[in-house]
């Protein structure tokens, strides 16, 4: 079932050749990113204690590589689930890693536990989580854990950027006034709005607060990526 073997992957680099940079290349190449990493012996997270964790996450490239994909077209439930267990598993599998995914529970694997101890996600004010890059346009599909320490870069932001975001357009941009400063965040209110008509812009272009944050807006995500991930949040 894995769109992606072994000979699939780059070619194996020289051994001077980072073995991150190994990840990076080869998760790039399957549309996904490197959306952080940890070393848990340095940085306790839940469920892991040594070794690196990779987390990945969809990229730029990610909308065309799936919709290729048997799993896009066979009709079957779960299409970008089962796609990333066959790539993840695959890169898993080549690269001597274990994988990891947010999905398939409960349990579930503590993947907001992770991202937030990476140093690259941070909690919104809407108290969505934010990447440093991908701003609210957030997409896990899985992680890499591998027993062994390799050198990973350091986080590149000191703080979150929503702390040099004086008009937070997360919370003035939702038509639901679902979000609020510090949260909670009003579930039934959404999925209301999404009900009607005035609804129809998040469901065809995504999350109006979530494309408001100005991180997002340079994320690159396909307006089909979008609306596929709020069908599947609300169905109609």
């Amino acid at each position: 079932m894995p769109l992606m073997t072994q000979t699939d992957l780059p070619d194996a680099p020289d051994r001077d050749t980072p073995f991150y940079a190994r990840i990076e290349a080869a998760a790039g190449q399957a549309g996904l990113a490197v959306y952080g990493a940890l070393h848990p012996r340095r940085q306790p997270v839940k469920a892991l204690e040594g070794g690196t964790l990779v987390l990945l996450g969809t990229d730029q490239a990610f909308w065309p590589c799936f919709t290729a994909s048997p799993e896009y077209r066979d009709g079957r439930p779960d299409p970008v689930d089962r796609w990333s267990q066959g790539v993840i598993g695959a890169l898993a599998e080549t690269l001597g890693g274990c994988a990891h995914y947010p999905f398939g529970g409960p349990p579930y694997t503590p993947f907001i536990n992770w991202a937030l101890a990476t140093g690259r996600f941070f909690t919104s004010p809407s108290q969505m989580m934010v990447h440093d890059q991908a701003g609210l346009m957030i997409s896990l599909r899985g992680a890499l854990h591998f027993e062994q320490e390799f050198d990973i870069p350091p986080p590149p932001l000191a703080e979150s950027p929503c702390h040099s975001c004086r008009s937070r357009p997360c919370l003035a941009a939702c038509p639901a006034a679902a979000l609020a400063d510090g949260g909670p965040y009003d579930l039934a209110a959404c999925h209301d709005y999404l009900d009607t008509s005035a609804g129809a812009g998040c469901m065809t272009g995504g999350c109006l607060a979530r494309r408001a944050c100005p991180l997002s807006r340079t994320a690159g995500r396909d307006p089909g990526q979008t609306a596929h991930h709020m069908r599947h949040f609300h169905p109609q």
